[in-house]
């Protein structure tokens, strides 16, 4: 009988070993994570639906700056594919609050960041995996070409009341599609941002500027993300329904 329970302890014991041993050889990227947790503090401190307190952010600049210190030292290709979008648009994100601050009180709109020669967009601002990049490298170099998810142009933020507002926390690797789902069914369902009127739908000029993201299908994105009633309403009129363009706000999404 002891003898039974002595091989029963060994085979346990033994599949541990294997289990811890074979956890070493996966590659790192498998277990990486990275935390948001300053981040989180601070949007929910100081993101009221959308709408950025820029001088709460201003007063704990020190932690944001502590925040992108932190993101500037992880490699982001050490992160398995969630938790790299994730990573990406979160430092996009926090970037672009950063660039707001360096100016502010004194700012209107982002783009009076930037120059006659070259855009806020085009500053080398941000520092990520040991090198000066710009939020438009993060933007068109490395989100939309290596995810290809037009999600994404509702979960980056460029500080203004035409774009998709600020989610409320960081975006992480094992709730993404949710939180992309989720801030993809907001904006298009905000009449504030698109409605449709007769047989006119009204869209942000997002859908414009990146219609190939869209698969050049407008309506075909709003049937996906559309609630009950505006998908119904878009589906009977899909026939005769035609498609404009709103102006951007680009003012500052300051409180």
């Amino acid at each position: 009988m002891n003898t039974c329970k002595q091989q029963l302890k060994i085979k346990k014991y033994s599949c541990w070993i294997v289990l811890i041993g074979w956890m070493f050889l996966l590659p790192a990227s498998v277990w990486a994570t990275v935390d948001h947790q300053i981040f989180n503090e601070l949007l929910t401190k100081y993101n009221q639906e959308g709408h950025i307190d820029y001088a709460g952010f201003k007063r704990q600049e020190v932690l944001l700056d502590t925040y992108l210190e932190g993101l500037a030292k992880i490699d982001p290709l050490s992160l398995p594919g969630k938790e790299r979008f994730a990573f990406y648009v979160n430092a996009y994100n926090a970037w672009t609050i950063k660039l707001i601050l360096s100016e502010y009180p004194g700012v209107e709109s982002i783009k009076n960041l930037g120059s006659l020669f070259k855009s806020p967009w085009k500053k080398k601002i941000v520092k990520l995996g040991g090198t000066i990049t710009t939020l438009d490298y993060i933007e068109h170099d490395i989100l939309r070409p290596e995810f290809k998810d037009p999600r994404v142009h509702f979960a980056i933020n460029c500080a203004s009341k035409g774009c998709p507002p600020l989610y409320p926390e960081p975006f992480t690797g094992n709730q993404l599609e949710m939180q992309l789902n989720d801030v993809t069914r907001h904006f298009i369902n905000n009449p504030g941002f698109n409605r449709l009127e007769g047989n006119v739908l009204y869209v942000s000029s997002i859908f414009k500027w990146f219609l190939e993201d869209f698969n050049d299908d407008i309506i075909g994105f709003f049937e996906q993300y559309a609630s009950d009633q505006l998908k119904n309403k878009i589906i009977q009129r899909r026939s005769s329904l035609k498609i404009k363009y709103l102006d951007y706000d680009w003012s500052l999404n300051g409180k």
